[in-house]
Formats: structure tokens, C-alpha cells, sequence
């Protein structure tokens, strides 16, 4: 995978249109098209580009698809090799690393892909079993996953729940989706929030977490797709770098768990 990163990196038109969505995120084919010297035929086969090397996510949106910049690649890039380079190379990646994982989407939405070496059926178990959730989130959902069903998460002595707290869509393998929780006192002292934040934070309206799984090889592309933020919402500052680090402890967990099932 790296070296599908490296050379969708190396072509300038590429890295325009990293470049565009940097400044606005979420864009259309369409609207991507607007201002280049290109045709949109070249347009789609760069972004198809991007998209093979994780670079590019895109989510349908209705009938629009919609391409969102995705960090993933460079985390892992970073991961791997930043510590092999000098320092000049090492602000280099960090620079390009800050760009693509800048706040700067006009949705406000948060879009983030990654690969894992297990199957649909081994993932699922990750995400929605209680007693693995607990393993690497440190929470745990109380819920019978039927669509519409409350759902409490149980962090530590600590319970989270409220009026629209529900499972939004369940289809085994393949999505998984639900509310955002309500951020309750007892949640706020748990995570050693402060008083300002948390009067913020708790009159945010709910928002909703997807988690979309794909098959692919002997991989499952995982997309997790953060929505329903207001402008300038303390909740979207958060999850940035939380969603990021519980993928990667998710992917971890994963693909070396012996407890999964094979699948």
C-alpha cells in the first residue's frame, strides 16, 4: 500500500485536487472539475487513483458521491518509516500529515477509511460485543442492536444514556450505525472534563456514527463516517484525534485477537 501512496503522490494533478479538498472537503466530481485545465474523464481517473491508495473516501450522499480526504495512509506512512528519516524529511511528512488531517471540511463531517487484515464476520464482533468493545474502546453498549432500541454505553461505574440515544440501522457484516451519546456530569467527571467544556458539550445535539464494512480480498475496508455537527461544535474537535486512535487500537485488535471468531 505504501508504494500506492508514494505514486499517487508523485503526480501534481494529484496533489491539486489533495489540495482542493484540503480547502474544502466533500466535494463532488463536479465541483472538483470547476477551475482545472482538465477534462473530467482525466479528473475521474486521478481521483480513482487517490481512491486505490486510500488517499481519497468517498460516501454517497442521495445522489451525489462525495470525495473526502482520508489520513490514514500518511498515519500509517508515518508510522512506519518517519522514524528511518532525517529531520528535514520527518517536517516534511508531518507537514503533509497536518494538511490532510486539517479541520477544514464544509460539512463538518468526519470520514476516515481503513484496511484490515480479518473478515466482515470477525470486525462485526469487534464493534458491536460488549465484552471485546471493552478490550480496546474501554466502553461497553448495552443494547439488543434492534433498530431504534436504546443504547447505553457503560463507561467504567459510569452510565451514558438519554432520549434519542438509539441504534439507527443494523445490517450484520456490512453497517452499523447510531446515535453519538449524550455527554452526562457523570461522563464529564469520568473523562476529567472541564466545567466550560462540558456546558458546551452538553448542549450539542446528537449526532451519528456509521461504520461501513467491505470485503475486500482477504481485508475488510472499514469507512467510519461521523455526521450531524454544528458549526463550530467542541464535540467535532474531539473526535478528530479519538476516532483515529480507536481505529487504529480497533485494527490492532482485530487482526491479532485469538478470541474472535475465525469467520
Amino acid at each position: 500500500m505504501d508504494d500506492e501512496v508514494f505514486r499517487a503522490l508523485a503526480d501534481p494533478n494529484r496533489r491539486q485536487l489533495l489540495d482542493m479538498l484540503n480547502a474544502r472537503n466533500g466535494q463532488t466530481l463536479r465541483e472538483l472539475c470547476v477551475g482545472l485545465e482538465m477534462a473530467r474523464q482525466s479528473v475521474s481517473k486521478h481521483l480513482a487513483v487517490l481512491e486505490a491508495a486510500n488517499l481519497v473516501t468517498t460516501v454517497w450522499r442521495g445522489r451525489e458521491k462525495l470525495h473526502h480526504l482520508n489520513a490514514e495512509p500518511i498515519n500509517a506512512i508515518a508510522d512506519r518509516w518517519i522514524n528511518r528519516y532525517d529531520r528535514r524529511r520527518v517536517e516534511l511528512f508531518a507537514d503533509l500529515k497536518t494538511a490532510l488531517e486539517a479541520e477544514t471540511m464544509s460539512d463538518n463531517d468526519f470520514v476516515y477509511t481503513t484496511y484490515i487484515k480479518t473478515t466482515p464476520e470477525r470486525l462485526w464482533q469487534a464493534l458491536t460485543d460488549p465484552k471485546f468493545t471493552e478490550q480496546y474502546w474501554h466502553v461497553q453498549h448495552e443494547t439488543d442492536w434492534k433498530v431504534g432500541s436504546e443504547m447505553v454505553w457503560h463507561l467504567g461505574d459510569v452510565a451514558m444514556a438519554g432520549p434519542g440515544q438509539v441504534v439507527l440501522e443494523h445490517d450484520p457484516y456490512t453497517r452499523l450505525s447510531f446515535t453519538w451519546h449524550h455527554i452526562t456530569p457523570e461522563f464529564a467527571k469520568a473523562v476529567e472534563m472541564d466545567d466550560d467544556l462540558y456546558q458546551k458539550t452538553s448542549h450539542e445535539p446528537l449526532s451519528k456514527a456509521t461504520f461501513e464494512l467491505e470485503p475486500v480480498d482477504d481485508q475488510v475496508k472499514l469507512t467510519v463516517i461521523h455526521t450531524g455537527f454544528e458549526p463550530g461544535s467542541a464535540i467535532r474537535a474531539m473526535i478528530e484525534d479519538g476516532w483515529t486512535r480507536l481505529i487504529s487500537d480497533l485494527k490492532s485488535f482485530a487482526e491479532t485477537s485469538p478470541e474472535l471468531v475465525a469467520g
